[in-house]
């Protein structure tokens, strides 16, 4: 597998929306008691979006390359679509116009030095450089402490996504909203799968969890996606214990598909004076593998 099939994500994108609305929720009668299909009709999306019958039935078989944007804005308004579901929404239509051997640009897998120095700067909060992949490219002192879980798998990059499927026991152990944190992973993948659908490394790596995780392919068959962005991420550590972190992710502009994301706590908080014991053990960990090395010299 080389390469997403288009038609079949667009297909069942569509068709997944559609059948989460009832009509009255549409503002639509709903006629009879025993409706044949779950959730909207084609015909009633149709008459929703203003278009015709047979243009969307094309459009939900996997055909958006000539749906311009005014049909798009209209089509996600009828199904009722969020901000995240509208952009993939966009980028399957815009995918479905990209000439149909496209060049493949592969996603960096390192980041410049300069960046990881930014990291390294950054000395009270965990901090660290990842992809759409869920892989984690450059982390500062703080965060290889607090994430040290996921970094015990000596496969590298390190990939979170990967340590929430495929080694459940210890993620569950260490992310106190597990169901959350595997829900929102496989929904960020489909919507960087959406961006880029040639990414081999991307295809490998829902491959590689849908083969081995029944959890991620019910999570992956039910077509969510969301985007990156700020939050609240509860962890457990085995060294300090419970942290409450929020969670802000940006965007790297001089970096496409690269984000840097930063937890803090609020100053005075059990979780600012985790963090702070956190930091203190990681130094600590330096220190003796400075040591370590120093004496096997």
């Amino acid at each position: 597998m080389t390469a997403m099939d288009l038609r079949t994500e667009i297909r069942e994108f569509l068709s997944s929306r559609r059948a989460r609305i009832a009509p009255e929720h549409a503002g639509l009668p709903a006629y009879g008691g025993n409706r044949r299909v779950k959730g909207l009709r084609r015909e009633e999306v149709a008459l929703l979006a203003g278009v015709s019958v047979d243009y969307y039935v094309r459009m939900e078989r996997g055909s958006l390359a000539g749906a311009s944007d005014g049909v798009l804005e209209a089509l996600a308004s009828a199904l009722q679509l969020d901000e995240a579901e509208r952009d993939h929404l966009f980028h399957l239509a815009r995918q479905s116009r990209a000439p149909r051997s496209p060049r493949r640009r592969r996603p960096a897998v390192a980041v410049r030095s300069t960046l990881q120095q930014v990291l390294d700067a950054i000395s009270d909060a965990p901090a660290w450089i990842g992809n759409g992949r869920y892989d984690v490219l450059a982390m500062n002192q703080l965060a290889r402490a607090l994430y040290s879980p996921v970094l015990a798998d000596p496969r590298r990059p390190a990939n979170t996504a990967r340590f929430v499927y495929l080694n459940p026991e210890a993620a569950r152990d260490l992310f106190v909203d597990y169901d959350q944190v595997a829900g929102d992973a496989a929904a960020k993948l489909r919507m960087a799968a959406g961006r880029n659908p040639h990414d081999e490394e991307l295809i490998a790596l829902v491959g590689e969890l849908s083969t081995r995780s029944e959890l991620f392919r019910q999570r992956w068959a039910s077509q969510d996606v969301r985007l990156h962005r700020s939050g609240r991420k509860r962890m457990h550590h085995p060294v300090v214990g419970q942290l409450d972190l929020d969670v802000e992710s940006m965007e790297l502009p001089a970096e496409p598909g690269l984000h840097l994301n930063v937890y803090t706590a609020p100053a005075g908080t059990p979780t600012a004076d985790n963090l702070a014991l956190l930091a203190s053990w990681a130094a600590t960990q330096q220190a003796l593998a400075t040591e370590l090395e120093a004496h096997d010299g």
